[in-house]
């Protein structure tokens, strides 16, 4: 079951960091390398300095769109798939038991949901995918079923980013006649998702604090797995995302805090080029991530 392992891997690794995998070659070390090799090395040079330092986050989830810009298909070129598949092999061998989200955000028509779900499970064999419900149960079905397979399923319910409030808050009249705002309507919708097919759970964003709060009190006793994005880079503080899970009742040992940009290549932000210290400097982000975590966990 997919919630078992996110509970095993919280109570083993002590946390409950998911470090996001969303690699921008032209900003990484390596220079010399083509790109995907860039990624490659960086990575393994990424991996092996957190063993050293003893640096185990509880989840990985690399977005599938930065490895496919780097495939080139109508030219023979599969780069960038060849090196999402080794960067896969290399979390199964480095970090045995901790769970791999693909960050693909699918959603279609039910026939081609199914078809999406085989691509995150059988193709990829990821232990969890994202997914959109913006075409209903018809999308979000195809991948919820394969939680009867110990698979996991986040499905986007209030995200990190500021225009996602344009539709997601949007106030929609309830059953008692009040109004409520549409992401609540989705977490209703997710809550039965998981009622029926554990391991099914929620993408809720770290920028805004109170809704967090309602939406992790909404979830405390349904045990639905949330991956919470936009730590770091985005705003969002890891110390208050843990405290709001807390003071909510939420079981903490099935959320992941999600930092992707703000480990991998936090050089970026101040626009430089990375330094030769860089895997000190993202292993030091991780650690400090780890650590503020871990004092609330």
């Amino acid at each position: 079951m997919y919630i078992e392992s996110l509970r095993t891997s919280a109570q083993k690794q002590g946390n409950i960091v998911c470090l996001g995998l969303d690699p921008l070659p032209e900003h990484f070390p390596f220079e010399e390398l083509p790109p995907a090799q860039r990624v490659i090395k960086t990575f393994e040079t990424l991996f092996d300095r957190m063993i050293t330092r003893s640096l185990y986050p509880a989840a990985f989830k690399p977005n599938i769109g930065y490895y496919h810009r780097l495939d080139r298909p109508r030219e023979g070129n599969f780069s960038g798939s060849k090196t999402l598949a080794q960067v896969l092999t290399m979390i199964e061998e480095a970090f045995p038991g901790v769970p791999v989200i693909l960050d693909a955000k699918r959603g279609d028509i039910a026939s081609s949901s199914a078809n999406y779900a085989q691509e995150a499970f059988a193709c990829w064999k990821a232990d969890a995918v994202t997914v959109a419900p913006y075409m209903g149960s018809d999308s979000t079905g195809p991948f919820v079923s394969w939680c009867e397979k110990g698979k996991g399923v986040y499905i986007l319910n209030r995200t990190s980013n500021p225009s996602g409030a344009e539709l997601q808050n949007l106030e929609l009249r309830d059953d008692a006649g009040g109004l409520a705002p549409l992401y609540m309507t989705v977490a209703r919708a997710i809550a039965e998702s998981a009622a029926r097919f554990p391991g099914c759970g929620a993408v809720v964003g770290a920028t805004n604090p109170q809704e967090l709060g309602r939406l992790s009190a909404f979830y405390a006793s349904k045990q639905v797995p949330l991956l919470i994005p936009g730590v770091g880079g985005q705003g969002g503080s890891a110390g208050v995302t843990v405290r709001t899970l807390s003071q909510s009742g939420y079981p903490i040992d099935l959320a992941r805090i999600n930092s992707s940009s703000g480990i991998t290549h936090p050089w970026v932000k101040q626009k430089l080029a990375p330094p030769p210290d860089w895997d000190r400097l993202s292993t030091d982000a991780l650690a400090r991530l780890i650590e503020e975590i871990s004092r609330e966990f």
